[in-house]
């Protein structure tokens, strides 16, 4: 097979995949419009989180499986590849943990302000008055939306810390996973039916959804209005989910504070300038969306994409997402 990986992909692990005997061609540097071009001779695509649209899978008549190199793939036409009976995969799970680190990470460090104190110690302020305020997390109630494995993963780290967990997920609550079958015997949370309960119950609520039809947009001002004052919102899930100029009035109206990963409109590139009204706010502690972006996490991803690859050459597809949609 003739192999395009248009992303970074771990080092360690290329050895590895160019034993497999396939003709690989490494441009992690190609840019989303760049693919149509670029993809032509290739039966399979390997990305991380660029864009590949509708015109680069049909600009190829040898592609025959897109991997996206993590758990969303919102970024990838799924419906055209379908069209084109080009399969796409991702790798669920390989990442859950690092994205629960990073999200419990902003939750602590948003309660102590952490940021704020750092950034006036490294101007030679000391307002130890100021920072003494914090509330602590023991003993409050974090609502957690989407109970897949990051959402379980969250659930099991804030246990730890003592809080009382609620979650809504209208799939899993008809039909739990082993997982989370016994984490609900040993009470380490309970479901809520409506995401209004959760979200009115709720000190820390923290989103993990995919993107689409039904969860774009879905923390906007009918949600956000059920929200509690000095609330704090997490999401490491994807920028869409929430209406940014909503979620800002909300946190000048009612002292909420935010920890976000994701954003509406990111830059493509690794490195770019990049100012929105939600990143630069005071009461948002923001990060580069990095929250997969760990050693152990990567590391993972690209021992499951080599897995992958040996089975498609043997013509076993492995979790592909857009399946249901092929004729």
């Amino acid at each position: 097979m003739k192999i395009l990986i248009a992303d970074k992909f771990q080092k360690a692990y290329l050895p590895q995949l160019m034993a497999l005997g396939h003709e690989v061609v490494l441009k992690p540097d190609i840019k989303a419009d760049e693919l149509p071009v670029q993809i032509k001779s290739f039966e399979v695509l390997i990305v991380r989180s660029k864009k590949v649209s509708a015109d680069a899978i049909n600009s190829s008549d040898k592609l025959k499986m897109i991997i996206r190199a993590g758990a969303g793939y919102n970024t990838i036409e799924i419906d055209a590849a379908a069209k084109k009976g080009v399969y796409v995969c991702n790798t669920p799970g390989k990442n859950s943990i690092a994205v629960a680190e990073l999200a419990f990470g902003l939750m602590l460090a948003l309660d102590r302000k952490i940021a704020d104190n750092v950034i006036e110690l490294r101007q030679g302020k000391w307002n130890k008055k100021k920072y003494s305020e914090a509330e602590g997390i023991c003993g409050k109630t974090l609502g957690i939306i989407g109970m897949g494995e990051i959402g379980v993963a969250f659930a099991e780290r804030a246990r730890a810390f003592g809080m009382k967990i609620l979650a809504y997920d209208p799939v899993a609550i008809k039909n739990p996973n082993p997982k989370q079958a016994e984490l609900l015997k040993n009470k380490v949370f309970e479901f809520k039916e409506k995401l209004e309960d959760l979200v009115k119950e709720s000190n820390v609520i923290t989103i993990h959804v995919p993107s689409n039809a039904h969860t774009k947009g879905m923390v906007n001002k009918e949600f956000l209005k059920n929200v509690k004052n000095n609330a704090i919102i997490l999401n490491t899930s994807r920028g869409d989910i929430v209406v940014e100029h909503d979620l800002i009035e909300a946190m000048n109206e009612k002292n909420i504070w935010a920890g976000v990963d994701v954003y509406c409109n990111e830059p493509e590139a690794g490195t770019s300038d990049f100012s929105t009204s939600l990143s630069t706010h005071s009461h948002v502690y923001g990060t580069h969306h990095i929250g997969a972006s760990t050693e152990q996490s990567q590391d993972a991803i690209a021992f499951e994409v080599i897995e992958m690859l040996k089975a498609f050459a043997k013509g076993e597809v492995v979790h592909p997402v857009n399946k249901h949609l092929m004729k």
